[in-house]
């Protein structure tokens, strides 16, 4: 914890304090295609910019299409070179992830990164669509079913490649508070004792349990594809929009 507090490098010689430049100085990504969640702002929008900085060619999968138009035009504008691509992705809708997942199939490129960095965090209770309480279903549920329908993409693209894949899934430190007891599968969408807080714990629990279920099984199929979960550390993003006390000391 120290250490995430002050930034200092781990064994890999970087640290929390270490910009996604420094971590990706001397990378050709040329042949590499990678998929962003979120990637209209915040972290997911770093995310993108440095990976078409290094020539990665990008897609920014996002529910507001003009915000992600706009991360767009401003990732080229400092990049004209940058290949980036915008689609329309709601992860809190089934029938969203489906049809995101149909779209890029049929462009017929590989994907060799999947970056399931979006997320919503502290929010009222809210049910998806689907009646499913908002944030398991988008920071979870959505991911999940996203990671399972490009897997095979995945795979085949890690094969014919010899490019190893990476899945990553964008976890919090929270995941240490969820509900006692950890995930109540059984009461997801109780209303009357859903506490914001415990609910983002809960989901980004989810998250870390999917990755490391998900590496074990792709390890034992001979999947020549990491998945890891990462904490990001606090970093004041339009995620924090639904908690007051760290949005003022922001302002």
């Amino acid at each position: 914890m120290l250490r995430s507090i002050t930034g200092k490098p781990g064994p890999s010689g970087f640290g929390s304090a270490s910009t996604a430049e420094q971590v990706t100085h001397g990378i050709d990504g040329s042949n590499l295609t990678a998929i962003v969640t979120g990637g209209a702002s915040g972290i997911g929008l770093e995310t993108a910019r440095v990976l078409a900085m290094r020539n990665v060619h990008v897609i920014i999968a996002a529910r507001n299409m003009e915000a992600a138009n706009e991360a767009k035009q401003r990732i080229v504008k400092d990049n004209k070179a940058a290949r980036v691509d915008v689609e329309k992705l709601d992860l809190s809708s089934i029938r969203s992830v489906k049809a995101f997942a149909d779209n890029f199939k049929a462009l017929n490129i590989p994907l060799n990164i999947l970056i399931n960095n979006a997320g919503i965090m502290f929010c009222p209770f809210q049910l998806s669509e689907d009646g499913i309480e908002l944030q398991f279903a988008t920071n979870h549920l959505g991911h999940f079913y996203l990671t399972n329908l490009l897997l095979d993409n995945m795979k085949e693209t890690a094969k014919s490649s010899g490019i190893e894949g990476r899945i990553v899934n964008l976890s919090s430190v929270a995941h240490i508070c969820p509900y006692k007891g950890g995930i109540r599968f059984h009461k997801i969408n109780h209303k009357s004792s859903y506490q914001n807080k415990l609910a983002y714990g809960q989901s980004k629990l989810a998250n870390i349990l999917h990755a490391n279920e998900l590496s074990r099984h792709l390890q034992e199929e001979g999947a020549n594809i990491t998945v890891n979960s990462v904490h990001p550390g606090l970093i004041m993003t339009s995620l924090m929009r639904h908690s007051a006390l760290l949005m003022s000391r922001n302002l």
